[in-house]
């Protein structure tokens, strides 16, 4: 009988079975290795600035958000928002500004962040009141969370290590976990414990603490699509830090590279706005 036998039982093709298995198994130890090497060679900030490469398109571009709040597996209020981001010449931040377009009530809406100030502008009053990035907005989606933003501008990131984790689709990845300490106290979070894959510095999951380390919400980045010359992920599962079945979902769509001009970015433009 040939060494290379088909015959399942023959201890010629368990051997060849035993072959294969210790190869693949090599083969992963040697992904694995690569990987750690890999993230060794690079910085806790580099890591992070990739990622925030993946999260975010370059230059001005407009993006249509759709935010979905689940109570128990029920659905209890939705949201859909037209986010228009562009960065700041002087620190490479992003600059927002946030259309309200549905539900009909808040139509119209505003809200506008040019560095530290974030400032929320109603039509029927044509007012508008400074407000924080932590408020709530829908669900367990913040204002900040809303918002385009480059981690690496305002948080400081050191490495935690290489994880096992399973990821918003279930699958279990080779993770980096990084912990991010903000710089300053007009960001979103005081902490973020932040895990991206270790293949590629895709972000995966997101874990958001209170300055008192409290565990205020869990993020799983998902739905990785082509947006903008990029895979990136379009969907984000947004979970209360207390109530795992308080769930809410924030989906992208309508990526577009587009001019945003100054005047829409000034406090004083709110009451004149008109999409264009």
């Amino acid at each position: 009988m040939s060494e290379h036998s088909s015959d399942p039982g023959s201890p010629a093709h368990g051997a060849h079975l035993r072959r294969a298995w210790l190869s693949a198994g090599a083969a992963l130890l040697l992904a694995a290795l690569a990987c750690a090497a890999r993230a060794g060679e690079r910085s806790a900030e580099e890591i992070l600035q990739a990622a925030d490469a993946i999260r975010n398109p370059p230059g001005s571009f407009s993006v249509r958000l759709q935010l979905t709040e689940y109570r128990q597996g029920r659905q209890s209020a939705n949201s859909a928002l037209i986010v228009y981001a562009r960065p700041s010449v002087d620190s490479g931040q992003y600059r927002n500004l946030v259309q309200f377009v549905a539900p009909a009530r808040d139509a119209g809406k505003l809200m506008l962040r040019n560095g530290a100030d974030l400032w929320f502008y109603d039509p029927s009053s044509r007012a508008s009141v400074r407000i924080s990035p932590q408020q709530r907005l829908l669900g367990q989606a913040s204002n900040g969370d809303v918002m385009t933003t480059q981690l690496a501008r305002d948080y400081r990131a050191e490495k935690v290590g290489p994880e096992l984790l399973k990821d918003g689709e279930g699958v279990q990845r080779d993770s980096l976990h990084l912990r991010l300490s903000a710089l300053r106290d007009d960001v979103s979070y005081a902490r973020v414990d932040l895990w991206v894959d270790a293949a590629d510095d895709r972000p995966l999951m997101a874990r958001y603490y209170s300055a008192e380390d409290r565990l205020l919400k869990t993020a799983y980045f998902r739905r990785y699509e082509t947006a903008l010359g990029r895979v990136r992920p379009t969907e984000t599962v947004i979970i209360d830090g207390l109530d795992g079945g308080w769930v809410t979902v924030m989906r992208s769509a309508d990526h577009a590279t587009r001019e945003v001009p100054e005047a829409w970015l000034q406090r004083d433009y709110l009451p004149r706005f008109r999409a264009q």
